[in-house]
């Protein structure tokens, strides 16, 4: 388990050219928006669960871990111990001006001071499961605007999980203090309760650098609600201003843990052009055109 890094200067032969073996599960997901430094998610030996790696790519061809973060609890080969029951684990952090946004599954959130590479400090830890569901997944900082959107993914079918996740706009003015002012509304136009399936939530649009880039219009994907866009001009009262629901899978190639029969937008990227690419479980992949509101 571990990383790979690919030599893509010829796009039609992508080249390895290194393999960084982790001691451990490996890894879940990378931040690396092309600089010297990646920050991933590892599950490695002697943790509960998948905490934060810093990789230094100064040489691509020898990265190297030089720091890692974790809650207080979760390093079980050093005699710590959880105080939790439910699964805290980094899905991922989101890394702008040498702060790390972490989502930490049932964990919540954590405002991280990544300077340093060799010793991130903790800036700010929330965390509102419970009473919320819980299953943080992705924050997206808007530091032209000091808010911060964090999307809460729903993990179980609709009948199950027994409450809309939310995703939240904070104000991060004050990093060591975040105070949640919103959440974005939830698809409406339809009723995606009765329709069974996943219902909520998954992934924002992360606005990396050389795709499409806006600090007021958020893209996310709602599993069986599809492509959701949101207008925060007003951060306090976000408006869903588009969305984009495909069409159910004609044939189902990995049903999933029990998952109902039902569409499940899953990941997106948005081009500069507005091209957005999404991914369904079943479905494959969807190309839409964004035009604006």
């Amino acid at each position: 388990a571990g990383m790979c890094v690919f030599d893509i200067k010829d796009p039609t032969k992508p080249r390895q050219i290194v393999f960084l073996e982790v001691p451990g599960l490996g890894l879940h997901r990378i931040w690396w928006p092309g600089g010297r430094y990646a920050y991933a998610s590892a599950l490695l030996d002697g943790y509960v669960d998948h905490i934060l790696m810093v990789i230094d790519l100064a040489d691509p061809t020898r990265p190297r871990e030089v720091g890692r973060w974790w809650i207080p609890g979760m390093h079980s080969a050093r005699g710590e111990t959880r105080t939790w029951q439910n699964r805290w684990a980094l899905h991922h952090a989101v890394v702008a001006d040498d702060i790390a946004y972490g989502s930490w599954r049932d964990g919540g959130l954590t405002i991280l001071d990544v300077h340093d590479k060799t010793a991130p400090k903790l800036i700010a830890h929330r965390n509102w499961c419970p009473p919320y569901g819980g299953g943080t997944h992705s924050a997206l900082p808007l530091h032209d605007r000091d808010l911060l959107v964090v999307a809460d993914e729903a993990v179980l079918n609709i009948d199950v999980e027994k409450q809309h996740k939310r995703t939240w706009v904070f104000d991060i003015r004050a990093k060591e203090n975040p105070v949640s002012i919103a959440t974005l509304p939830i698809p409406a136009e339809q009723d995606y309760v009765a329709m069974g399936g996943q219902f909520g939530p998954h992934n924002l649009h992360e606005n990396r650098p050389g795709s499409f880039q806006s600090s007021t219009i958020v893209f996310a994907t709602w599993q069986s609600a599809g492509l959701r866009v949101f207008d925060l001009a007003d951060a306090y009262r976000p408006q869903e201003i588009g969305y984009f629901v495909p069409p159910q899978p004609a044939t189902w190639t990995e049903p999933m843990r029990g998952r109902a029969r039902m569409r499940h937008t899953a990941d997106l990227f948005v081009a500069q052009d507005g091209l957005i690419y999404l991914t369904d479980y079943d479905g494959g992949l969807y190309i839409v055109q964004w035009q604006g509101a």
